[in-house]
C-alpha cells in the first residue's frame, strides 16, 4: 500500500507542465508580433492626426509641416513593403494589391497635376510682382484672374480625392491585422493633409462670397461672413484681389507693405512646392513597392 501511495504521489511531478505550456504560448504569440516598424509608423500617423486637429490659424507653415509628416510617413511605409516578410504576405494576394496600387496611383496622379498648378501660380506670382513695381494695373489684372482660376482647378483636385471609395484593407488572409491597418491609416492620413493642402489654396484664391440679409437675419449673415473670410491660408488670404485691383490709390507706404507680403508668399510657394515634391517623390516609392510585389507573385505563378 506504501509502494503504490508513493508511485501515484511522485509521477505527478515529473510531468513536465511547464515546458509544455511554453511552448505552447511561443507557437501562439511570435508569428502575431508586429515588426518595429509598424510602431515607428504608428507613431508618425499619431502625429500627423494631432497636426490635422490643431485649431489655430491655418497657415503656410502649418502647410509645409503637414506635408513634411506626410513625406515621413509614407517613407516609413515603403520601408515596411521592403521587408522580406511583408512581400512575402502581400505576393498571396495580388486583387488586394490592385486596389491598393489603384489608390496610390490616384495620389501620385493629383500630386504630379498639383506640381504643375504650383509652379505656375509661382512663375504668375513672380510676374505679378514685377507689375506692382512698375504699377501696371492691366497685368496686376491677369494674376488675379489667374488665381481665381487656380481656384478651380484646386478645387477639382478636391473633389477627386473626395470622389472615390475608401477602400478597406483589414481582414486579408496571411496579412497581419496591424499591417493591414496602418496602410489603412496612411491613405486616410494621406487623404486629410492632401484635402487641407488644396481646399486651403482654393478657398484663399477663390471668389468671395456675397452675403445679403435683411431684418433679423443681419447678425447672423455678418457672422457667416466673417467666416467665411477666415477661410483659407493665413499668407495666401491676406494678399486679396481687392487691395491688388486698388494698388494705384495707395500710397508707396502701402505699396511696399503690399510687395513685402508677395515677396513672402513668394517662398512660402517655394517651400509648399519642395514639400510636395518630397510627398510625390514618396507615393511613387511606395507604388514601387507595391509593384514589385506583384511583380514577383506573378512571376511565381509562370
Amino acid at each position: 500500500m506504501v509502494g503504490v501511495f508513493r508511485r501515484s504521489f511522485s509521477f505527478p511531478n515529473k510531468t513536465p507542465a511547464k515546458p509544455s505550456l511554453s511552448h505552447h504560448v511561443r507557437s501562439i504569440s511570435l508569428p502575431c508580433r508586429s515588426h518595429p516598424l509598424i510602431f515607428q509608423l504608428k507613431d508618425e500617423i499619431a502625429n500627423l492626426n494631432s497636426w490635422s486637429l490643431n485649431s489655430d490659424p491655418r497657415t503656410a507653415a502649418w502647410i509645409c509641416d503637414g506635408l513634411s509628416r506626410l513625406k515621413t510617413v509614407h517613407n516609413h511605409l515603403d520601408d515596411i513593403l521592403n521587408l522580406p516578410q511583408t512581400q512575402e504576405s502581400l505576393r498571396r494576394h495580388h486583387h488586394w494589391i490592385d486596389k491598393l496600387l489603384e489608390h496610390f496611383l490616384r495620389f501620385v496622379d493629383v500630386y504630379g497635376i498639383f506640381q504643375t498648378l504650383i509652379l505656375t501660380l509661382k512663375e504668375e506670382h513672380s510676374a505679378a510682382q514685377v507689375a506692382m513695381r512698375r504699377r501696371d494695373q492691366e497685368k496686376i489684372a491677369l494674376y488675379v484672374k489667374s488665381r481665381k482660376r487656380l481656384a478651380r482647378q484646386m478645387a477639382k483636385l478636391v473633389s477627386t480625392v473626395q470622389k472615390k471609395p475608401k477602400i478597406t484593407v483589414q481582414g486579408q488572409g496571411g496579412v497581419t491585422p496591424d499591417l493591414a491597418a496602418v496602410i489603412e491609416e496612411v491613405i486616410r492620413v494621406t487623404m486629410t493633409v492632401s484635402l487641407a493642402v488644396f481646399n486651403g489654396i482654393a478657398e484663399s484664391f477663390g471668389t468671395r462670397k456675397v452675403w445679403t440679409w435683411t431684418g433679423l437675419d443681419r447678425v447672423s449673415k455678418k457672422m457667416k461672413k466673417s467666416a467665411e473670410e477666415e477661410k483659407g491660408i493665413k499668407e495666401f488670404r491676406e494678399i486679396g484681389s481687392e487691395n491688388l485691383r486698388e494698388l494705384k490709390k495707395k500710397g508707396k507706404e502701402e505699396t511696399r507693405i503690399e510687395m513685402k507680403k508677395m515677396r513672402d508668399l513668394e517662398d512660402w510657394i517655394t517651400d509648399i512646392e519642395s514639400e510636395s515634391q518630397r510627398v510625390f517623390r514618396s507615393l511613387i516609392s511606395a507604388r514601387v513597392s507595391l509593384l514589385n510585389a506583384l511583380s514577383q507573385q506573378q512571376e511565381l505563378q509562370k
